[in-house]
């Protein structure tokens, strides 16, 4: 193996693109072959990136929940094509919005505006998939008002089943359109397994493996371990200082509040013990399975064809499907990666590749919100680079 030309291009991205600091990681068959950091971790240069920081997943987050939810459809504890009203009655009474466009700045229909009644009830394939209908509105009108009710203290279920009354963008199963479907996901999971979210995960997923460094709340020792926090400004190449212009937190909506699709926190090593137990049919380095190889060529398989392949493809996922919660390689020629690779992105610039073929896992972290290049340009060069350096 021959990491040069990655390592270069990692160590260019500061002058490049202006990424103040990232780290990277790479497993094969449960070894880590390659990992290299870059950069500072505060805002004077002074401290070098360490092994030892956290960065938050944001939609990374999402690759957890979708094995979490394998985990209990694998045990028959749950159906994949299971009716949500089965464990949240109350969305049994769906408003489907008369119009929505989809264009910036985006317009989230609220309650008082013209709806009609769903034609489809939601399925847990639908939320999964991404196609129930719901929207990303995390300052809805029905939100900040079970966070007032509660003294911000409402429980993710109690959160959830307020977004029952938001009216939903489209018909489920009709469209396709990234929403809040997975937080819907981590509500059910604490239902069937009658833990929170965070506890499911701690038990069948994190203490199996045995990594530890995974958080849902920034107190202050996780603050002292998070790099700074930048983003994009809109419409150039430069980064700025976050300092809450991004709405970042808006994903954390009560104190109590544990996020499916947004929530967690972890350090780079931890994370990517997750990745590499999926990208070896579900067992850990340490010989624990997590999930059966049969889940994970479900995580494996395209859902979107037509219109809603159409929609996702407005992502600029160049070569991808949208499956169980995740993107799938089905364009052998837009990647180096193998047809099924699957894995998802964040909001800060974390991408995650699972790649069962070969049994390699990789997972990048930077801190940078709203920075549509690292999607277009720097994850699809990493991810080819790092193939051509495992001569993949």
């Amino acid at each position: 193996m021959n990491f040069e030309k990655l390592t270069e291009y990692i160590d260019g991205l500061k002058s490049s693109y202006g990424v103040p600091a990232c780290d990277m990681i790479i497993t094969k068959d449960h070894e880590v072959v390659y990992r290299h950091l870059a950069g500072f971790s505060d805002v004077d240069n002074k401290e070098p990136i360490t092994e030892d920081a956290l960065y938050r997943l944001f939609s990374a987050t999402k690759v957890v929940t979708m094995t979490a939810a394998m985990q209990l459809i694998e045990q028959g504890k749950l159906g994949l094509y299971d009716h949500l009203t089965d464990y949240i009655p109350e969305f049994g009474k769906l408003k489907v919005a008369d119009k929505f466009v989809f264009e910036f700045p985006l317009h989230w229909p609220t309650s008082d505006e013209p709806c009609h009644l769903a034609h489809n009830s939601i399925r847990i394939i639908d939320l999964m998939t991404m196609t129930a209908g719901m929207n990303y509105d995390t300052t809805a009108p029905e939100l900040l008002a079970i966070k007032e009710k509660t003294g911000n203290k409402a429980t993710t279920l109690e959160v959830v089943k307020e977004m029952a009354k938001i009216p939903l963008l489209y018909d489920p199963r009709t469209s396709w359109g990234y929403s809040l479907a997975h937080d819907v996901v981590a509500a059910v999971i604490e239902i069937v397994s009658g833990m929170t979210f965070g506890e499911y995960l701690k038990k069948n997923i994190f203490e199996p493996l045995g990594i530890s460094d995974f958080y849902f709340t920034i107190d202050e020792q996780v603050k002292k371990r998070l790099p700074a926090m930048y983003m994009g400004v809109f419409g150039t190449r430069d980064i700025e200082l976050e300092e809450g212009k991004s709405n970042a937190d808006t994903f954390k909506v009560t104190d109590n509040y544990e996020s499916g699709g947004a929530g967690l926190i972890a350090s780079v090593k931890d994370y990517s013990v997750i990745i590499d137990a999926l990208a070896n049919g579900g067992v850990g380095r340490n010989g624990n399975r997590i999930l059966s190889e049969e889940s994970v060529k479900m995580l494996m398989t395209p859902y979107t064809t037509g219109v809603m392949q159409e929609q996702f493809e407005i992502t600029g996922k160049k070569g991808y499907s949208y499956g169980l919660g995740v993107r799938v390689l089905t364009d052998e020629k837009a990647s180096r990666s193998p047809l099924g690779e699957f894995g998802w992105d964040g909001a800060a610039g974390a991408y995650v590749l699972v790649d069962p073929i070969n049994k390699v896992s990789i997972f990048y972290a930077q801190h940078i919100m709203g920075f549509p290049l690292v999607y277009a340009e720097i994850h699809p060069m990493l991810r080819d680079l790092a193939y051509e350096g495992m001569n993949l």
